[in-house]
């Protein structure tokens, strides 16, 4: 039995698969904001719940709202700000007694979709957040690229391309930056110019996504995009981003697909269950 935690910043949710992938139970808890010792707790707490329920022991992965430092192992990049600089992943093996394998959540989301969601058969899947951040993940082969400074994938902090007077002055970033991607790409700030200007504040969003992408698609040449998070379920966007996305492609044709999760909410919290690899047997 494979278990799989998603550590959100308002829940925390636990689900545990069988040797086919089905879902044998899922519950859910609240996060315990800014007390980085209660979520600890309510992780493992979860934990033996789902393993009360189901009478066995199982693995466990972890997808979190940041990533593990390769300097000291300790939490970076969270916007869960709590977990920053703490040893989640020491702590968690301690607390559940057995190794514990930690991603980033955007990675989580990327493998499960690519293991038996809509990348599926795919070489090069790249995974996008589109939620309360931007996230991405990269899964080549069916194994999950994480990289020496454990951020690949991290296209919401790279520069927006080629801003314009709708763009400008570049937005500020939590991360000290400015003009990130996530700024104009997040669920908040597209939720607050359609609720300022409307239909056209959603023609901007995919024009911004389609340059953003493009230069994902000519660095990475993935198979396929997967995106999720909220914002993946405005629908016009899987047939108008592909229509603008050539121009900004070196290409002259591109075979890349953009396509919509096969696992809704469910996608990061499956993928911290694949963690611990295989495929489903069934």
């Amino acid at each position: 039995m494979r278990i799989g935690i998603d550590l959100g910043g308002t829940k925390i949710e636990g689900i545990a698969l069988d040797e086919a992938g089905q879902v044998l139970v899922r519950q859910r808890v609240p996060t315990p904001r800014d007390d980085y010792a209660g979520t600890v707790a309510a992780i493992a707490a979860l934990v033996g719940d789902i393993e009360s329920a189901t009478g066995r022991r199982g693995t466990v992965g972890v997808g979190i709202p940041g990533a593990l430092s390769r300097l000291d192992g300790l939490v970076k990049n969270a916007n869960s700000t709590w977990l920053i600089g703490r040893p989640l992943h020491g702590d968690l093996e301690a607390a559940l007694q057995r190794p514990v394998r930690l991603a980033n959540d955007a990675n989580c989301f990327a493998l499960s979709e690519a293991v038996d969601g809509a990348g599926k058969g795919e070489r090069v899947v790249f995974g996008v957040i589109l939620g309360t951040g931007v996230g991405g993940g990269i899964v080549v082969d069916g194994r999950l690229l994480e990289g020496p400074n454990a951020i690949a994938g991290e296209w919401g902090h790279n520069p927006l391309p080629l801003p314009d007077g709708d763009d400008l002055p570049l937005r500020p970033c939590y991360c000290g930056r400015a003009g990130c991607i996530e700024t104009y790409l997040c669920g908040p700030a597209l939720q607050r110019e359609r609720e300022r200007d409307g239909e056209a504040a959603l023609a901007r969003y995919e024009a911004r996504l389609a340059r953003a992408l493009a230069g994902v698609i000519n660095l990475l040449d993935p198979d396929v995009i997967v995106l999720g998070g909220g914002v993946s379920n405005v629908d016009r966007l899987y047939a108008s981003v592909p229509r603008l996305w050539p121009a900004h492609v070196f290409s002259d044709h591109v075979a890349t697909r953009l396509a919509k999760h096969a696992h809704g909410d469910s996608s990061g919290v499956r993928g911290a269950a694949w963690l611990w690899g295989g495929a489903p047997s069934g």
